[in-house]
């Protein structure tokens, strides 16, 4: 009898329904294109099996960028936070960060909801172990079932589950976070087509039953009192709810000796993990060894959700074994009699080196493969999200035949990420950070909506109510900060009297309203009293208006700095250039720009190894080339 093999077809596969996974099939989906995303199990959907919350220090930032262009992680955390904190705010407002904890299971199930009640969907639990590419162009993928699905694009989001590695102590398994299955087939696929692949490292810290914790040994953390919400289409009231409280304790002397004792039992020292970890996330034993001199390191104890009593231990992962674990949880105060429910592990995974990308996300050498999230060598799942949408809204811009989003760095936080990831040597998992934007008085995350509402209108993922209300919204800003700057005021005794309580100079003469709210004491709500032609507006609007006035100066600065920026991404390179050809350049130049293909000359000076000797004479060069062409 004849063996039959099961054939579809659609425009888009999405690999992995990951946090990556979710927002990219969700923008092909919402785009209009017939999208089947695959996932080893449908019950891992927007699993978040390390930390469980979203947002924190720029992280935030990329979360509320997301939303902007009309993603879906913002509006989910807004539905399932069971506490939310506005990070950094004795700081600038370039740095304000909204972090929020997360009932995870609430998180997953309120997700695959929105997944599975999306026109052009479908999800599908299977392995896909191949691609299948002709002349150059995915033509589709091949199921572990061997079902094949035709497709136009194919969207990679393979998360930490490409022979995917469990590890603690000497206990070695081969599966997928929180013990799921591994998917171990695609990597040939993906190295016979000549991809370079990397292996990275992450890992995860134990989780502990919360009702054998002794809290009377903890500083208790409370949420804000008035929370912001995630999505700018969420309404604020809605989101003012009761919030769980979270806890810090302290690691001790105790704990690291106890580390420092067990070094050559840790994997990670041993040499059984090969894999690169992330800096800026370090195991437990690593900050031990890295920061000798600290007697004590934070410990963050969260609820992994409402009806739950596991709680996430913040700041330990490890993968030391699971005796050395039990002494060492048990020397920090607060968890002396703490039973552990889930085993602090490190995971290995393979990923790509992500120079192989374009800017689009789409892979240089594999026309309509594109890809987002761990599997491009970052991490954390805001990361994760925001390469997942524009590699979907790119996706389907390619079958479209319409252009496709790229945002620079001027633009956007997901820039930043983005062009890091596409132009720098990454040798361990990215992690995004406010010091990264030069722009970032520019990038902050209470205007993304301002920066990025457009964008998201032009793909198609925003609706025409929606960016109406935020073009009616700039006009307000612009029509008050109008106002403030002629709206004259004297030296009255009511006028004096509150300048003299908030502690600023008394007024020798008229000034503006403006030019008082711009002063470092006062702001834009205490000058109601003395400000009776001021308008009715939204808060949102107000706190525009204030950062504008108060931060004028910095922001023009910014703002000639990014001109300059734009001249350089705007003098683009021809894909098909022979650097060869480009006399005087350095062979580091030559080979790394070969290498990484850029596709303007501000995208060539990003590249290590690529000097501004370089970017003058390729300057030079172009200005013939283009004179010949």
């Amino acid at each position: 009898m004849e063996n039959k093999t099961l054939e579809k077809t659609c425009d888009i596969v999405v690999v992995g329904a990951g946090h990556a996974g979710c927002e990219a099939a969700l923008a092909g989906a919402r785009l209009g294109l017939d999208t089947v995303m695959f996932t080893v199990s449908v019950d891992s959907i927007a699993l978040m099996p390390c930390n469980p919350n979203v947002g924190g220090s720029s992280k935030g930032h990329l979360v509320k960028e997301l939303d902007a262009l009309g993603g879906e992680m913002g509006k989910n955390i807004d539905k399932t936070f069971i506490q939310s904190k506005m990070l950094n705010k004795s700081k600038g407002p370039a740095v304000h960060s909204l972090r929020a904890q997360a009932d995870k299971q609430a998180y997953s199930t309120e997700m695959r909801k929105t997944l599975e009640n999306q026109e052009n969907l479908t999800i599908k639990q299977g392995e896909v172990t191949e691609l299948l590419v002709e002349d150059g162009k995915i033509t589709g993928v091949k199921l572990y079932s061997g079902a094949i699905y035709h497709c136009q694009a194919v969207v990679l989001c393979t998360g930490t589950y490409l022979k995917a590695r469990c590890i603690y102590g000497d206990v070695s398994n081969y599966t997928g976070p929180n013990g799921l299955q591994a998917a171990n087939y695609l990597t040939d696929s993906l190295k016979s087509l000549g991809i370079e692949m990397f292996r990275f490292k992450t890992g995860t810290p134990a989780r502990i039953a919360g009702n054998t914790i002794d809290y009377s040994k903890m500083e208790e953390q409370f949420g804000d009192e008035r929370v912001v919400p995630f999505s700018f289409s969420t309404d604020p009231e809605s989101v003012q709810i009761p919030q769980k409280s979270c806890w810090l304790t302290y690691t001790n002397e105790k704990t690291h000796e106890i580390i420092r004792n067990n070094l050559d039992r840790s994997p990670l020292y041993s040499g059984m993990i090969e894999g690169t970890g992330p800096r800026y996330c370090p195991s437990i034993e690593d900050k031990v060894v890295r920061f000798a001199d600290k007697n004590r390191h934070q410990v963050f104890i969260e609820p992994e959700g409402l009806y739950t009593n596991e709680m996430y231990i913040g700041g330990m992962s490890s993968s030391l074994p699971e005796d050395v674990q039990d002494a060492m949880y048990h020397s920090v105060p607060g968890l002396e009699h703490a039973k552990i429910v889930k085993n602090a592990y490190a995971i290995e995974y393979d990923c790509i080196n992500p120079r192989q990308l374009y800017p689009t996300l789409e892979f240089k050498k594999i026309k309509g493969l594109f890809s987002g999230g761990q599997f491009n060598g970052s991490s954390g799942y805001e990361e994760a999200a925001a390469q997942g949408l524009i590699a979907g809204i790119n996706a389907a811009m390619e079958i479209k035949g319409q252009e496709q989003l790229v945002l620079d760095r001027s633009e956007a936080y997901i820039g930043v990420l983005i062009d890091d990831l596409v132009t720098k040597e990454n040798h361990e998992p990215y992690r995004m950070m406010t010091s990264r934007a030069e722009y970032r008085l520019l990038l902050r995350q209470d205007n993304a909506d301002l920066r990025l509402r457009k964008k998201g209108y032009q793909a198609g993922l925003i609706d025409e109510e929606t960016y109406q209300a935020v073009l009616r919204k700039e006009e307000a800003i612009q029509k008050e900060i109008d106002r403030t700057e002629h709206a004259t005021i004297g030296g009255t005794p009511q006028v004096q009297k509150l300048l003299e309580e908030k502690g600023s100079t008394l007024l020798k003469s008229g000034t503006t309203i403006a030019e008082l709210i711009r002063r470092p004491e006062l702001n834009y709500e205490d000058l109601a009293p003395i400000d009776p032609e001021r308008p009715e507006l939204p808060w949102d609007v107000k706190q525009q208006v204030e950062i504008n006035l108060k931060y004028e100066g910095y922001i023009k600065r910014q703002l000639k700095q990014v001109e300059q920026f734009k001249k350089l991404e705007a003098k683009k390179i021809p894909e098909d250039l022979d650097y060869e050809k480009v006399g005087s350049l350095r062979i580091e130049a030559r080979q790394k720009l070969e290498l990484y293909r850029p596709i303007s000359i501000g995208q060539a000076s990003r590249i290590s190894g690529v000097s501004p000797a370089d970017i003058s004479v390729l300057l030079v060069y172009l200005e013939q080339y283009r004179r010949n062409s």
